[in-house]
């Protein structure tokens, strides 16, 4: 789970993020063209360590009517709404069908949901805020503000919420987008390369991939809603979703990564088997990576992790035992390794056992 974390949905002048948006096109060229709308770009503000503040939500001079409230679905989510807000956007039960109706898992039984008056929200989350989001609260205006409709808030920041569930270790999935998610648009070579910028809400919020997540989100769930009429206002295009992307995205929303797997193999090198054994691995998903070898006693074997062109190297096991070596790395764009086992010393049995996500 990622470290806590509040984020505010705030009003942004266009011109920096546009120039950013159009840089990182250029860059890739990779992506099909996109709308961008900078008259009414929007930015999320990250403030690390801390959750939305609980206690600015007690301290708020709002008042707060509604609850535990069950939809068609059989769900039961948590909707507060202010008696500030007009009738026809003061009835929890349509908030609560909207949550329900989002494209979800086991996380929104989790979620507390608050719709307030732009003026109340902007109270709890920031004067400039258009909703904000943290530990599982989320509050956002019962009404359309600076061209931007609840809904499209809500969808955005429930994406946060979703990655605020999910696991992508050894990095924050909040950050950095849920794991086949994050592997598929190749977050992690982005941020070697300098072109992502996980958690980053200044200059680089544009190539902000936790924030391409919550936007990539956001689509998906007005595709499922049968929306035609997307933006991508406020990350680079560079991130915008293909096919693959989407279906990635939806695979981690309703059938989350849990845990890696393991792939184990064993080979005999005798007087006449050739001195080098290759063990193939396959890694379609980035994170962290674990190759334990068992060597005959007096070998002196040398283990690597190669990379696809049977040439690079991007690892060595070292002795961790008498018969035993170990190799800690990670998988970063890589659709493809090797564990290369050299014989070197007595002949045996060698045994591989290799985690990966």
């Amino acid at each position: 789970m990622a470290h806590p974390t509040s984020r505010r949905l705030a009003v942004l002048t266009a011109c920096a993020l546009l120039v950013l948006a159009l840089a990182a096109a250029t860059a890739r060229g990779t992506r099909a063209a996109v709308p961008l709308e900078p008259t009414s770009a929007r930015a999320l503000e990250v403030e690390f360590g801390a959750p939305l503040r609980s206690a600015r939500l007690v301290a708020a001079d709002v008042t707060w009517h509604g609850g535990p409230t069950t939809t068609s679905t059989g769900e039961t989510v948590d909707v507060r709404v202010s008696d500030a807000l007009p009738a026809e956007a003061a009835t929890p039960a349509r908030w609560a069908e909207l949550l329900t109706g989002l494209v979800h898992g086991s996380e929104i039984s989790q979620l507390t949901l608050y719709v307030g008056a732009l003026d109340e929200v902007q109270g709890i989350c920031g004067s400039n805020a258009l909703g904000c989001y943290g530990r599982d609260q989320l509050v956002v205006p019962g009404e359309t503000a600076v061209d931007v409709s609840p809904e499209e808030v809500i969808r955005h920041e429930y994406g946060h919420h979703i990655a605020y569930h999910r696991s992508n270790p050894p990095w924050d999935a909040i950050e950095w987008g849920p794991k086949r998610w994050a592997s598929t648009e190749n977050v992690c070579a982005r941020v070697d390369r300098k072109e992502a910028y996980p958690g980053d809400e200044g200059s680089n919020y544009a190539l902000n991939p936790g924030e391409a997540w919550a936007e990539t989100y956001r689509l998906l769930d007005e595709r499922k809603a049968g929306i035609t009429t997307a933006s991508w206002r406020i990350v680079s295009p560079s991130f915008f979703p293909t096919e693959q992307a989407f279906q990635a995205a939806e695979q981690d929303v309703l059938q989350p990564w849990t845990a890696p797997h393991t792939t184990s193999a064993s080979h005999v090198f005798g007087k006449r088997s050739p001195k080098v054994w290759w063990l193939q691995l396959s890694t379609p998903l980035d994170g962290t990576l674990h190759v334990n070898a068992s060597v005959p006693s007096g070998g002196t074997y040398d283990v690597a992790l190669v990379g696809a062109n049977h040439r690079t190297v991007v690892g060595r096991a070292t002795w961790v035992g008498q018969r035993a070596k170990r190799l800690d790395g990670s998988v970063c764009g890589q659709r493809s390794l090797f564990v290369r086992v050299t014989q070197k010393g007595k002949l045996g049995r060698v045994r591989i056992s290799a985690t990966s996500p």
